[in-house]
């Protein structure tokens, strides 16, 4: 109830992206869940409504349940390929950090994150081989379909391959979401205040090709993660303007690249330069392409 409520009160809000009238999930969908406020975790296990009927309770045992601290909030469980998961929330209370005194700024590119102390990867050569197979388990899905149609689903084979291609996907996901964790988590640790850009991204993906390094690069998700680790550590934000041309202005003379001077994705074809490559045509600085929107971006603070 609680959830249609929400789903009805976003309804007339025509700005967000995904806005239309509430959907109730169906019942052939892959993925089927429900959730509860009435989950426990009780001697290390977990506790969820006892069916009638039943007489004995069916507690889940989990690792790590023994370091989980707070009020546990509503617990989501889902099916998915055959196994049962569950998402548990807990409320905490979380202090301030202490004041350090010290600022950076991030600039966010496709594989990496660049900031003042160096560079973060965010696709990792570990992913490099998940991402192949996941490439070959959507190729051999799609031949299954254009052979044998909607009838290619109900087969075996086809639900094992959709299960190994959803395993690798949740890899993939558990991989960076790790990593934007820990590396967000040092930088409201480490510093005070923080500038980042506010990209435009479904502006962005002009092109296939574009679009999937702008996803696995978790744009979005990186700066969802910092914006509410700020606002639980007492630590400031800073976002750029969309507009601020943080890339193309010369961090030592403020020259800002315009027509075809500009830097893209590839470089700059009229100078011949390379996509990493920043070279001032006013004062002659060269330097490199990421450091240099870092140092911009370090202005605002």
């Amino acid at each position: 109830i609680s959830d249609l409520g929400k789903a009805w009160q976003n309804f007339f809000k025509k700005s967000l992206p995904d806005w239309g009238k509430p959907k109730f999930k169906s019942k052939k969908t892959a993925r089927q869940g429900f959730k509860t406020d009435r989950a426990q975790i009780v001697n290390g296990k977990l506790r969820l409504d006892k069916p009638s009927g039943v007489k004995a309770w069916a507690d889940i045992s989990f690792k790590g349940a023994d370091d989980l601290n707070g009020n546990l909030k509503v617990v989501s469980i889902y099916r998915e390929n055959g196994k049962y998961w569950a998402s548990l929330p807990f409320e905490v209370k979380v202090t301030k950090q202490a004041k350090t005194g010290q600022k950076t700024a991030v600039d966010v590119n496709i594989g990496h994150f660049e900031y003042t102390e160096g560079q973060v990867k965010t696709l990792p050569n570990n992913l490099k081989a998940l991402y192949k197979r996941i490439k070959h388990y959507q190729r051999l899905l799609a031949r299954k379909r254009v052979a044998n149609g909607k009838k290619a689903t109900q087969a075996n084979n086809y639900v094992k391959t959709k299960a190994k291609l959803q395993r690798d996907y949740h890899r993939v996901a558990n991989i960076q979401h790790d990593i934007v964790q820990k590396f967000t988590t040092m930088l409201v640790n480490n510093y005070d205040r923080i500038a980042i850009e506010d990209l435009a991204v479904k502006q962005m993906q002009m092109s296939h090709v574009s679009s999937k390094g702008l996803h696995r690069s978790m744009f979005g998700y990186f700066k969802q993660v910092l914006k509410y680790k700020c606002e639980w550590y007492g630590k400031e934000l800073i976002l750029a303007d969309r507009y601020y041309p943080s890339t193309q202005r010369c961090s030592q003379c403020g020259h800002v690249k315009t027509g075809t001077d500009k830097v893209g994705l590839d470089g700059n074809k009229k100078h011949g330069t390379k996509h990493n490559e920043y070279i001032c045509y006013e004062c002659g600085a060269v330097m490199e392409r990421d450091e240099n929107a870092v140092r911009n971006l370090l202005a605002l603070l």
